[in-house]
C-alpha cells in the first residue's frame, strides 16, 4: 500500500470515528447527531482529507524534484572537474620552485575543458583600425600568421612539455583622445570589425580574446555589449585597468585603475554565460604593470568556470620587465600569470632586445599566457 493510500485510509477512518461519536465528547451532555448528519460530516471530512492530500503530494513532489536536481548538479560538478592530481602537478611546475608559499595559488579546480595550465597561450594583440596598437593592425593576415606560427615554434621548443595554442587578442573597445558623442572617451568597434578579427583567428584555429578599455564608462556597461561573442566557446575576455579613468580624467593623462570588485563582476558575468550555455571554462585577462592599477587584488576570486590571468604588460629593458613582473605579479598572486613582449618598445632601452622564451620561462611563476604587441 502506498503512503498516499495509507494516509487517506487513516484520515477516512478518523473522520468516520468522529462522525460515529457525534463529533463531540459524550460528557458534554448534548444530543447525539443523527445518522444522516454523521454520514454528512464523514463525507465532508473525507473530502477535506482528499484535498489536503492532493496539496501535500504536490509540495512533496516539488521538494523531491528539487533535491534530485541539486544532487544531479553536484554530481555533474564532481564528474566535470579536471584530474586534480595532474592539475596540481602542472601548477607546481608553473610555480618554478617558488618556496614563499605564494605559488601555486590555492583556487577552485576548473571544470573539464579548461585551457590552463594544460596549454600555453601565445597571442597577437592589437586593433584592426590602428598600426600603432599592435601587430593585428600592422600586418596583413597571411603575414601575421607566418609570424605568429614562428613565435609558437619558439615557445614550443623552449617548453616541449606544454602544448602551445595561438590566440588573437583584439581590442574591441578602445580608449579615445576625444570624448565622443556620449562623453565617455571610448569607441566600440563595429560588428564587422569584430567579425574580421574572428575570421583572422579562424585562419589558424586560434582562440580569441576581446579586450575592453572602458575609459569613463564601466565594465557593467561595456561587457554585455559583446555577450553574443562571449557565448562562443573559443572567445574569452580581457580588461585593461590602465584605461579605466576616474574623476573625469581623460585616457592617457594618468594611469587608470580597477578594483577587485569590478574584476569579480566580470568573472561572475562569464560564469553565468558558461553555465547557461554549457561551455568550457572561460579565461579572463587583466593587464597590469603597476601595483596601483589593480586595487585589492587579494579579493579577486577565481571560479571553476573562469580562469584569471594577471598579465604583466609593461615595456622596457629585460631588467625592467623582470622587476615589474616580480613587483606587480609575483608579490600579489591571483591564479595564472601572463607576460607581454613588445616588438618595438622593448628595443628602446639598452640592451635593445626582447627577452627570449627561455628567459621568460625562468621567471617564477612561469607565465602561461604570452602576448606580443
Amino acid at each position: 500500500m502506498t503512503i498516499r493510500k495509507s494516509l487517506l485510509l487513516a484520515l477516512s477512518l478518523l473522520a468516520l470515528l468522529c462522525a460515529a461519536c457525534g463529533g463531540r465528547p459524550a460528557s458534554e451532555g448534548r444530543r447525539p447527531l443523527s445518522q444522516r448528519d454523521s454520514v454528512r460530516i464523514a463525507h465532508k471530512a473525507y473530502r477535506d482529507s482528499v484535498r489536503a492530500l492532493r496539496r501535500m503530494p504536490e509540495a512533496y513532489r516539488d521538494s523531491i524534484k528539487a533535491a534530485r536536481l541539486e544532487a544531479a548538479r553536484l554530481e555533474a560538478m564532481r564528474t566535470r572537474l579536471v584530474d586534480t592530481l595532474k592539475y596540481n602537478a602542472l601548477m607546481d611546475s608553473l610555480a618554478n620552485g617558488d618556496t614563499s608559499g605564494r605559488w601555486p595559488v590555492k583556487a577552485p579546480y576548473p571544470y573539464e575543458g579548461a585551457i590552463l595550465p594544460y596549454n600555453r597561450v601565445v597571442a597577437y594583440y592589437g586593433n584592426l583600425y590602428s598600426k600603432k596598437m599592435g601587430v593585428l593592425g600592422e600586418y596583413p593576415p597571411d603575414t601575421l600568421w607566418t609570424m605568429l606560427r614562428s613565435e609558437m615554434r619558439r615557445w614550443q621548443a623552449a617548453d616541449p612539455s606544454t602544448p602551445v595554442i595561438p590566440a588573437i587578442h583584439y581590442i574591441v573597445t578602445t580608449a579615445q583622445g576625444s570624448p565622443g558623442r556620449d562623453s565617455l572617451w571610448r569607441l566600440r568597434m563595429p560588428r564587422k570589425q569584430i567579425d574580421s578579427a574572428l575570421s583572422i583567428a579562424a585562419m589558424g584555429d586560434a582562440i580569441v580574446f576581446l579586450d575592453i578599455q572602458v575609459a569613463l564608462s564601466n565594465v557593467q556597461a561595456e561587457v554585455p555589449v559583446i555577450e553574443e561573442y562571449l557565448k562562443l566557446p573559443h572567445v574569452h575576455l580581457a580588461i585593461d585597468p590602465e584605461f579605466m579613468m576616474h574623476n573625469g580624467k581623460r585616457p592617457g593623462s594618468v594611469i587608470g585603475s580597477m578594483d577587485a570588485s569590478q574584476i569579480n563582476w566580470c568573472a561572475k558575468y562569464l560564469q553565468r554565460i558558461v553555465k547557461e550555455n554549457n561551455l568550457p571554462p572561460k579565461m579572463l585577462v587583466i593587464h597590469r604593470f603597476t601595483t596601483s592599477m589593480v586595487k585589492n587584488s587579494a579579493d579577486i576570486k577565481p571560479l571553476p568556470e573562469v580562469q584569471i590571468i594577471m598579465d604583466m604588460d609593461g615595456w622596457g629593458s629585460p631588467r625592467l620587465k623582470r622587476s615589474t613582473y616580480n613587483w606587480c605579479i609575483y608579490r600579489e598572486p591571483v591564479q595564472f600569470t601572463g607576460f607581454k613582449l613588445f616588438y618595438k618598445n622593448d628595443l628602446k632601452q639598452e640592451p635593445h632586445r626582447m627577452l627570449t622564451p627561455e628567459e621568460v620561462l625562468k621567471l617564477s611563476p612561469k607565465p602561461i599566457y604570452i602576448q606580443y604587441q
